[in-house]
């Protein structure tokens, strides 16, 4: 069965972050992930106080947009993450909305050109290395970091157009797919996932490779059989691990009684 997390979701407020942790670990999930919607929470803010509040819970984000950041500094902010948790972290990084990187006045001509130089440098940077580099969009001189990660982080790369997940499945240890897809738009993309094979040019070789699949829920509205049987279906179309998530905005929803929805109803059909 695919792993079993949560999404801190930009409508709750901040200061519900910590009893959302405790809660999602107490209840036995895998994984909580931390949406980073302009302009909400801070991605990396809330995951450093989410690990600090958890002891076993893995905190990912999902996802940093590149376009707003420094790739010398989102390594230097992963990295450290990653030594004070180590095994406990995994990035996600990607576009971001384009409309809202226009907002912000960092929309890149090429989002895909940004997306894979930034890949590329943070790779080696947390890897260790030093690193100069001068492409259309990252610039580095002889950058390298004095403390970088102990052990390996996952470094996700959302998207859902084939290029992108493609250039996640080449360059990252996984994919970060958005909400709202059918199990056989899931299936499609870990497709593309799957038949991405080492041709020399890839970086790294990160078998296998993680598929997190997003799924909006109403606990009023969808019985615990459904959810567990989409679940199946998820997982056999090629999903790793679930982020399930309130609908869209939808501020009716009780997130704590979800959390338990999902954790006493929907968890024991899979076993």
């Amino acid at each position: 069965m695919p792993r079993f997390g949560f999404a801190f979701v930009p409508w709750a407020a901040p200061e519900t972050l910590q009893p959302t942790a405790r809660l999602l670990e107490d209840l036995g999930y895998d994984d909580f992930w931390i949406w980073e919607d302009c302009f909400s929470q801070s991605g990396l803010a809330s995951a450093a106080v989410a690990l600090t509040t958890t002891e076993r819970l893995r905190v990912g984000i999902g996802l940093m947009p590149v376009p707003l950041r420094n790739v010398a500094l989102t390594a230097m902010e992963i990295a450290t993450l990653a030594r004070l948790f180590p095994g406990r972290f995994a990035a996600g990084i990607g576009h971001g909305v384009l409309d809202w990187m226009g907002q912000a006045g960092v929309r890149a001509a090429s989002p895909m050109t940004l997306l894979r130089e930034q890949t590329i440098a943070l790779r080696r940077l947390l890897a260790g290395e030093e690193v100069t580099m001068k492409g259309r969009y990252v610039i580095l001189d002889r950058v390298k970091l004095d403390w970088p990660p102990t052990r390996p982080v996952p470094l996700l790369i959302g998207g859902m157009g084939e290029k992108t997940v493609r250039l996640g499945a080449e360059l990252g240890d996984g994919v970060l797919f958005g909400g709202g897809l059918t199990v056989d738009e899931v299936r499609e993309k870990c497709g593309w996932i799957a038949d991405t094979t080492p041709d020399g040019k890839r970086l790294l070789p990160n078998t296998p490779r993680e598929a997190v699949a997003a799924l909006a829920l109403n606990p009023r509205q969808d019985a615990p059989e459904r959810i567990a049987q989409e679940i199946r279906d998820l997982a056999t179309a090629g999903a790793t691990a679930i982020s399930f998530a309130p609908p869209y905005h939808d501020t009716s929803v009780d997130i704590p009684s979800l959390i338990r929805f999902l954790a006493e109803q929907v968890r024991p059909l899979l076993d």
